[in-house]
């Protein structure tokens, strides 16, 4: 699935609020067209939220279950979502979200 840009944001002075659907393996979503900065972004997975079980020898019991919402990042006027992990083998570039989602973000309109 595609990055889709819902077709009527929202505008208040010189802000504006854009709203949309990204796809499982969706990692950046590009808004420069639309804003000059982003102030806030936020995302939202379409179903039910992945979890892991994960072992902590420390813990009792030693297993317990982790939740892995979608981790939102700003990087200029990209919004950058992953699944809230790193790639397997410990690389730090983010882990592609799992499940498709929707996503806000909030900005200076360019």
């Amino acid at each position: 699935m595609a990055i889709t840009i819902d077709p009527r944001p929202t505008v208040f002075g010189d802000r504006m609020i854009v709203t949309g659907s990204y796809g499982a393996a969706d990692i950046n979503i590009d808004l420069s067209s639309m804003l000059a900065s982003i102030d806030f972004a936020g995302a939202n997975s379409s179903g039910v939220i992945a979890t892991r079980d994960t072992t902590d020898t420390g813990a009792t019991p030693a297993t317990s279950t982790v939740v892995f919402a979608p981790d939102v990042r700003i990087d200029g006027t990209t919004i950058r979502i992953s699944a809230g992990e790193v790639a397997a083998g410990g690389n730090p570039a983010a882990k592609a979200p799992e499940q498709a989602g929707t996503f806000i973000a909030i900005g200076r309109r360019s």
